[in-house]
């Protein structure tokens, strides 16, 4: 039997801190007529985003040859010796409502205190005068500046994150009991599935199972006793076979191992309560997990209380880059139909893992 192959998985981020600095500029026309050359500005308080210092530079005359009719605004990167990655929105706030507009927005940039780059933008007239001295923008000679800075941190990585490996303990029973099927001697108790007669050892099948514990010696007692075969309901001749070969050898058969023999293996594993082979079914289906299968196995895990496989399936959903597959498949349609909710707590966990 083959072990769970380890998977691990770690995600790359890149955190960001935004700040809103809020410029408010009385006596605006006070400020007129300083001229449009390199110190002719007012200066905001200093304020700080994602640890670096910034500062908004206001010409009231603008800045530069041909600038005489507008008004000026700048983000300045202030007494940095680092480049910083960052964007910025500078923003107009309406005088008579108290919402904002977007004047001028700067895409992620390196912001870099040794050059022009510490600026932004780097080249604009901002806002042609007569469009704020004659607008809501301008009341009772007050004028308000937003500047919206987002600063993007040095990516970073997650904890490198393990995908779930099931593991199952050695078997204590091939030696004792599984020649016993091989040799076909001593019966004392046939089924009937689906048509067929299958013969085996009352007191092997109690001891490996409390359900047929309880149905040979209690319920089906005199059924045994005498010969008559005992029918059992609802499950194929070849998983009953599996099943009973679980029982004597404490192994699945090499040739039941495909995924539907190893799904069927596992109602019956539930049915007798057979935790071991539950386990193995698991383990198995833990191993076979890909886009095309892990809706349906969700679906099993938690009609038959496979708490670890459930965890298994909500893991690789988690981290899963092919989810377009996932929700196409036939397994996540009848899912969606069948059990809304366990298709809501995989997304819940999903969000929460993309977000971490």
């Amino acid at each position: 039997m083959k072990a769970c192959k380890a998977v691990s998985t770690s995600t790359c981020t890149r955190e960001v801190d935004q700040v809103t600095h809020v410029f408010h500029i009385l006596n605006y026309s006070k400020h007129r007529g300083m001229g449009n050359d390199a110190t002719s500005y007012i200066r905001s308080r200093i304020f700080s985003v994602g640890g670096h210092d910034w500062a908004i530079r206001f010409y009231p005359d603008g800045y530069g040859k041909g600038t005489q009719d507008y008004i000026s605004v700048y983000l300045m990167l202030f007494k940095e010796s680092t480049n910083v990655m960052a964007s910025c929105d500078l923003r107009l706030v309406n005088q008579i409502t108290g919402l904002s507009s977007s004047v001028h927005k700067t895409e992620p940039r390196i912001f870099s205190s040794h050059d022009s780059t510490a600026f932004a933008p780097r080249f604009s007239s901002f806002k042609k005068r007569s469009e704020i001295e004659n607008s809501v923008y301008l009341k009772d000679d007050r004028m308000t500046i937003e500047c919206v800075v987002t600063v993007i941190q040095e990516p970073h990585l997650t904890e490198t994150r393990s995908f779930p490996k099931i593991d199952v303990p050695p078997s204590d029973m091939v030696d004792q009991v599984g020649r016993l099927l091989d040799e076909k001697e001593g019966f004392d108790v046939s089924f009937s599935v689906g048509g067929e007669t299958v013969e085996a050892h009352r007191f092997v099948l109690a001891m490996r199972s409390p359900v047929f514990k309880a149905e040979l010696y209690g319920a089906m007692r005199e059924a045994a006793r005498t010969g008559q075969s005992i029918t059992i309901e609802d499950m194929q001749p070849a998983v009953f076979r599996a099943l009973l070969h679980f029982i004597y050898t404490d192994s699945v058969p090499a040739k039941d191992l495909d995924t539907e023999m190893i799904r069927l293996l596992l109602v019956a594993a539930d049915r007798y309560a057979m935790e071991r082979l539950k386990l193995v079914c698991q383990s198995i289906l833990c191993q076979g997990l890909n886009a095309d299968t892990v809706a349906t196995t969700l679906a099993l895990a938690d009609q038959h209380s496979c708490g670890k496989l459930k965890d298994a399936c909500f893991e690789f959903i988690e981290m899963s880059d092919a989810m377009d597959t996932v929700v196409a498949s036939q397994g996540f349609q009848d899912l969606m139909l069948t059990c809304p909710s366990l298709v809501m707590e995989a997304w819940e966990k999903r969000r929460k893992f993309r977000k971490a």
